[in-house]
């Protein structure tokens, strides 16, 4: 494989992959969706990719592995290179950490409840009198 330091480095598309991290089908998929920009062609009509579209998948996954959604990522795109006003960054990402904050508050109370049914149970391993599975199938309001 080609050394993606190299400043000209022109990887196929199985290369690519590999070098981002994802599956050749992500990259096809980030073409259509306009994630990615069609890689320059070579001989046999092979796609060229270089190390800026290797880096911009890496950020893409980046920014999933932090929440965004591909709508979202497209629009932190579209804000990097220019094609939309950077005053809409900072709302997007402050309602993503809402989003976060959210999900914690979430967790944090379905770790209780949990808690709360393992400290209740009494069942001594007998299933037909398991406090937790009829915790689990009781709604609590």
């Amino acid at each position: 494989m080609r050394r993606m330091n190299e400043p000209t480095a022109r990887l196929k598309i199985g290369e690519a992959a590999r070098a981002a991290g994802v599956h050749v089908q992500t990259l096809r998929y980030y073409e259509r969706r306009g994630l990615l920009r069609p890689p320059a062609r070579r001989g046999g009509n092979y796609r060229a990719y270089d190390r800026a579209a290797v880096e911009r998948v890496r950020a893409i996954k980046r920014a999933q592995r932090l929440g965004f959604t591909l709508d979202e990522v497209e629009q932190l795109s579209r804000i990097r290179d220019g094609g939309l006003d950077a005053e809409r960054l900072l709302p997007l990402v402050a309602e993503k950490l809402a989003e976060i904050d959210d999900k914690l508050r979430d967790l944090r109370r379905m770790k209780r409840s949990l808690s709360q049914l393992v400290e209740a149970c009494a069942c001594g391993g007998a299933i037909d009198h398991c406090d937790v599975l009829d915790g689990l199938g009781a709604e609590r309001r």
